[in-house]
């Protein structure tokens, strides 16, 4: 076995095992930490392939960026996740209709492989040798000109998802402060300003 079997052994055991984690742990917190871990593998993977840009990408975006702002999140708001609970019942169909969907198309992607592994091989978009061209630029061509479309409909699917997360967070948070604009547009001088008179040598009592 070569040095890099190795690695990728190691690399594709410890992911999974935390990606089981993050599923089954019952702490939120401890769950967001197992999901660094398996991203940090994830992008070791990458780098054996040769795909220096997605393995930085990996580490730099999702787990310096969105994992770090999710474990804050999850630190900070003190959600109830107890009462949250009290509701998977309901959800409980949607949920596993989607993952079967998931599991189909897995089931379809990998058994496509074993009975015509050419397609696999055959892929759409020509790749560039590597001395022609460096994966991070072909990777900006393919996404800037063929999928330009479809990576702006994943930004906006993104943008809904972030937008959604934050109303239902706050809907159930009874601390959270709301935003009148209404009130702070139609508001006075003197509902915000006051001056008073303080006598010489006195202080001031509020």
């Amino acid at each position: 076995m070569t040095l890099v079997a190795l690695f990728f052994y190691l690399f594709a055991a410890v992911m999974v095992a935390s990606a089981l984690l993050v599923i089954s742990s019952r702490n939120p917190v401890h769950s967001v930490l197992f999901l660094i871990l398996a991203f940090l593998n994830g992008a070791g993977l990458f780098m054996l392939t040769g795909a220096e840009f997605l393995a930085l990408i990996l580490i730099v975006v999702y787990v310096g960026a969105v994992l770090v702002l999710f474990l804050f999140v999850v630190m900070m708001l003190d959600v109830d996740f107890a009462a949250l609970r009290h509701g998977v019942m309901q959800y409980l169909p949607v949920g596993a209709t989607v993952g079967l969907v998931l599991l189909v198309e897995l089931v379809l992607v990998l058994g496509a492989y074993t009975i015509a592994p050419v397609i696999a091989g055959a892929p759409v978009v020509p790749i560039p040798p590597p001395d022609a061209m460096t994966n991070t630029e072909a990777l900006g061509h393919v996404i800037y000109t063929k999928y330009a479309f479809y990576f702006q409909i994943c930004g906006l699917i993104l943008l809904v998802a972030m937008v959604g997360a934050i109303v239902l967070t706050l809907r159930h948070s009874s601390r959270a402060k709301r935003q009148d604009v209404g009130a702070q547009v139609s508001r006075r001088r003197e509902d915000t300003m006051e001056v008073r008179d303080v006598a010489s040598g006195r202080g001031l009592q509020l």
